[in-house]
């Protein structure tokens, strides 16, 4: 059977139809955070397979074969890639109404022009003919890259790394996308985990200094901001699964940081109040340099033990947090603004049940200078489906303004994935197309036009001040 996926697909009325044909379907792709390998980028990698580019590291098809009953030696374990590929073919037609049976099929039909539906009869053709044109220039990475007119790529990148990747590529005149590092400075921050003290020590290696007191670690942090300032960084990302705010001095969270430097075990009050005092320093540098803070809030992570012992972080085993998180975020927010040092924020939850919590609290630190200051970022990680992207947006629009939105991202390793800003621009224009249709909002095709554009390119472009 032949792909579902039409010129109009998503799209239900004439307005969100003449939007996106029109407007978003040619405009460039500001990638502003995800999880590519710059490494992949600098090296202009192809990959060798279809496993190799949608398999390898993709926690949302691990789940997927997993819910599917698929053993986990198909998924992560010795399999060859051939028989782990049949394996996601043999659970593609058990997921709709799931986004990853729209993302395969948009993948298969726009990088390998391949109609056919991926099922256990037509894979192994599709083995074959996509693997065919993945050696080929026209599927290597810059290619893709090029392919899809993305314009700025934002990596998510530790604190510690020497960033040699992005310093070669931003000495080429030839590669037109801009390949941009993202301080992401969470294992200095969960000062409780047993990651902390060797983290320690790699910063105090590549900032060059020893580190005996708080002070000397501010110090090391920060002369690591300015390393990735010099280096084209334009955006910090903490990935916060708990909330937290708990006012301290810095005298005593000196002793906190001192206590855990000695392999003591610290209270969770003493941990907020690290995390808090380092985050409100780490939020000042960031307004200095004029970067942006993403706060990702609300992921329960490695739930189950047994798998996350056998296969550590980041393989399919968290999930949604229900942690409140109103009365902290405000406070945290509320300190950076008293001191007038609160950065360009995006807020995001796992939850969806907060969207009208971020929505109303981006509205409560705005600013003259800046539209859209502290953005309600769009749908995150579970929230990344059809239902998930049009709440958020509604929300948005119900609460705060819309009109600023910065749009979408892809938070993927996959170079596949630059498909979702596509997926996304369809269920923009037919939400605002059916606005336009019910008679909710003028249909002034200029007006919804300049939506659509800031929305998807230019909002992004001016807030990241590429």
């Amino acid at each position: 059977m032949k792909s579902f996926i039409t010129d109009d697909f998503l799209l239900y009325n004439e307005t969100g139809k003449e939007l996106y044909h029109n407007t978003a379907k040619k405009l460039p792709i500001i990638d502003y955070h995800n999880h590519l390998s710059q490494v992949d980028i600098l090296t202009n990698k192809n990959y060798s397979n279809l496993s190799e580019i949608w398999l390898a590291g993709d926690h949302y098809k691990w789940r997927g074969m997993r819910a599917n009953g698929i053993s986990e030696d198909f998924i992560t374990g010795e399999k060859d890639d051939y028989e782990k590929f049949l394996a996601w073919a043999k659970t593609v037609p058990n997921t709709l109404g799931n986004p990853l049976y729209h993302w395969t099929h948009l993948e298969l039909l726009r990088y390998f022009d391949i109609e056919d539906l991926l099922e256990e009869q037509t894979a192994p053709a599709i083995w074959e003919e996509a693997n065919a044109k993945l050696a080929s220039p026209q599927l290597s990475v810059r290619s893709i890259l090029q392919k899809d007119k993305v314009e700025f790529v934002g990596t998510t990148d530790d604190p510690t790394d020497d960033l040699a990747s992005h310093i070669k590529l931003a000495e080429e005149d030839t590669f037109s996308v801009t390949v941009s590092p993202s301080f992401r400075p969470d294992k200095g921050l969960n000062i409780e985990k047993e990651e902390f003290l060797p983290w320690v020590e790699k910063l105090a290696q590549v900032s060059n200094r020893p580190i005996e007191d708080y002070e000397a670690f501010l110090g090391a942090i920060s002369s690591r901001v300015d390393y990735f300032h010099e280096n084209g960084c334009k955006s910090a990302d903490h990935g916060i699964s708990v909330m937290f705010f708990e006012e301290a001095s810095k005298g005593e969270v000196a002793d906190i940081f001192q206590k855990r430097m000695n392999g003591q075990t610290l209270t969770t009050e003493e941990a907020e109040k690290f995390k808090t005092y380092t985050l409100l320093t780490l939020g000042e540098l960031y307004k200095h340099k004029g970067w942006v803070m993403q706060l990702h809030i609300g992921a329960l992570r490695n739930n189950n033990t047994k798998m996350f012992n056998k296969l550590g972080a980041d393989s399919g085993f968290d999930s949604i947090g229900d942690r409140l998180i109103a009365d902290k975020l405000s406070k945290f927010l509320d300190a950076l603004e008293v001191g007038e040092n609160l950065p360009k924020t995006v807020l995001y939850s796992l939850n969806a049940n907060d969207n009208n919590v971020l929505a109303a609290m981006a509205g409560n630190y705005q600013s003259s200078e800046i539209p859209g200051k502290v953005q309600f970022g769009t749908a995150w990680w579970f929230n990344d489906t059809i239902d998930g992207m049009e709440d958020q947006m509604k929300t948005l629009a119900n609460i705060g303004l819309i009109s600023n939105f910065i749009g979408m991202l892809t938070d993927s390793r996959s170079f596949l994935s630059f498909s979702r800003h596509e997926y996304f621009r369809r269920i923009l224009c037919n939400l605002i197309g059916s606005w336009a249709e019910q008679g909710k909002v003028p249909k002034d095709m200029n007006l919804l036009e300049k939506y659509v554009s800031n929305i998807c390119y230019y909002n992004a472009k001016r807030y990241f001040n590429l």
